[in-house]
């Protein structure tokens, strides 16, 4: 009887030792691959690369989405990578498309959440800008969203906001309350 105590004494104890080892283990090795990373960041330079983007810009008749091919130097960095494509967005097509986005339009934030979302918010005076009609919304709209998400590969969802607000629609027409997909039906 004692014998079997005192297997089950050592029995006990290895399974704390174990277990103890395994809560313990990946606190230690996530610290030292944070330190890893970031020790990494500061001596390496983020990749900066040259990169094709495919900017949607309305065609000719205003009913669909037209691809633009421009040239980006891609800063590595997804947010600023979305700034970028936002900003090209507002400035307009360079090629025979027309602009989506007012060009009073402004760029107040952007950023992408921990689950792919990015969120863009336009000033206040996108509301006033807007041609109008419910077609020109939706094609605001997916100009947007299938431009960050078909080049950014971090992003699977579009929120926008308005004056850093949730707003019910952008111009009366489309429902912003909830973040869109992109749309490929809308591209010709």
């Amino acid at each position: 009887m004692v014998g079997n105590h005192h297997l089950l004494f050592r029995l006990l104890f290895l399974f704390i030792m174990i277990m103890t080892l395994f809560m313990v283990l990946p606190f230690h090795v996530l610290a030292a691959a944070s330190n890893t990373e970031d020790d990494n960041s500061a001596s390496v330079p983020t990749a900066r690369q040259d990169t094709v983007v495919h900017l949607y810009f309305a065609d000719s008749d205003h009913l669909y989405l037209n691809a633009e091919s421009r040239r980006f130097t891609s800063p590595g960095d997804p947010v600023r990578f979305g700034q970028a494509i936002v900003r090209a967005l507002i400035d307009g097509p360079q090629q025979d498309l027309l602009q989506t986005l007012p060009k009073k339009s402004v760029l107040r934030s952007f950023f992408i959440t921990g689950n792919h979302v990015a969120y863009v918010d336009l000033g206040e005076d996108i509301k006033e800008s807007m041609p109008g009609g419910a077609k020109s919304e939706m094609l605001a709209v997916y100009s947007i969203v299938n431009s960050l998400i078909l080049n950014i590969p971090e992003i699977d969802k579009v929120k926008i906001l308005i004056g850093g607000r949730e707003r019910a629609t952008l111009d009366g027409h489309m429902d912003l309350r909830f973040p869109f997909k992109a749309n490929m039906l809308l591209i010709r």
